[in-house]
């Protein structure tokens, strides 16, 4: 690995730091280095507020050395103003000769103007360091604004025979399929995402609150598919606790207390409707937690980027089958007894 690709690598394990907090900005991170040495390093923490370059310039405490620096950054410097100055502006405000650049920004408003003012500048750019790493970073940032959808990751658990839930319940709880390592796992997953989304069946039977009880972190907007109505407000999605949008063909319901109805079409196009809805509402990540046939639904409309399917010690003999789903194994994990299998749609 070269000097600059690991200072990009840097970059990416500091914007790491940001998962699950800088929603609808990107992930970003950057290092300033002089003669060798980091001497500031900062990761955008939250919508906002000051952004990666911003922080690592600040971090530096002898200003003088900025002119004889150069600052890496994971993603192509912003030259717009938002809801904080461009950071190409500070770049050549601090006279950095030196700018290295994972990848180029996707978002309308930059898309390589950023790269085009430093170069007006006089400043020396090289970019496309680590640029495949760069962009799985921001694969979510990047799907939105390039496919007009969310990220999309299908997630449930199968028992060792194939089952995601038995045939009838007596009673009105979930049927734990994984252990409770794999389940604090998943809170850490909601945390991460931007919304989370089920079907009615899931609410009806389990009545989930859909949050991060288990994990510290933001609860993400709850997603709910209600064609006609049926649930009420005696279930947890309704508590107006976090914002719920619930996807409908039920004319009659009004927004309210972080309540959002949304008039879809049920039709063959299901899926492609609800994707537009969720980026109206600019979000660009969503992990589906609902039963087989919202899982499948998808699926089935290739509208899917990320599977993680657990596949728990326990067996059902029979049952509700899991999802028919064919795709790229990437990695493998086990907690305890559980078998975790992460796929992409390649």
């Amino acid at each position: 690995m070269t000097t600059d690709e690991n200072y990009i690598k840097r970059c990416i394990e500091l914007a790491k730091n940001g998962l699950g907090t800088t929603y609808p900005n990107p992930l970003v991170g950057s290092v300033i280095v002089h003669n060798g040495k980091i001497i500031g390093e900062g990761w955008h923490k939250k919508a906002g507020e000051p952004h990666a370059e911003v922080n690592a310039i600040n971090s530096v405490k002898d200003k003088s050395l900025l002119s004889e620096s150069t600052i890496y950054v994971s993603l192509e410097p912003c030259c717009h103003f938002g809801k904080t100055p461009p950071c190409c502006d500070l770049i050549i405000a601090n006279k950095i000769p030196n700018v290295v650049i994972g990848t180029i920004d996707p978002f309308a408003k930059v898309a390589g103007s950023g790269v085009k003012k430093l170069l007006e500048a006089g400043k020396k750019v090289k970019i496309g360091v680590l640029e495949d790493q760069c962009n799985e970073l921001n694969k979510r940032f990047f799907t939105f604004h390039k496919k007009k959808r969310p990220y999309i990751i299908l997630k449930w658990a199968e028992t060792s025979d194939g089952f995601i839930a038995p045939l009838t319940k007596e009673e009105k709880k979930p049927v734990w399929i994984t252990n409770s390592y794999s389940r604090q796992l998943v809170h850490k997953w909601r945390s991460e995402e931007q919304a989370i989304l089920v079907g009615t069946q899931t609410v009806l039977d389990d009545n989930p609150q859909l949050d991060t009880r288990n994990w510290d972190g933001k609860n993400p907007i709850r997603i709910v598919i209600d064609k006609s109505g049926k649930i009420s407000s005696e279930h947890q999605v309704k508590d107006g606790k976090t914002k719920t949008i619930f996807i409908t063909e039920n004319q009659n319901f009004v927004n309210s207390d972080n309540l959002f109805y949304e008039n879809c079409t049920f039709d063959t196009s299901l899926a492609h409707n609800i994707t537009e809805v969720l980026f109206n509402h600019e979000i660009q990540s969503v992990i589906m937690e609902g039963g087989r046939k919202t899982l499948q639904t998808f699926i089935n409309a290739n509208l899917w980027d990320e599977a993680r399917i657990f596949k728990g010690n326990v067996c059902f003999n029979n049952g509700i089958s899991a999802p028919n789903l064919t795709g790229k194994l990437i990695e493998k994990q086990t907690f305890l007894d559980d078998e975790l299998l992460i796929f992409r749609n390649v």
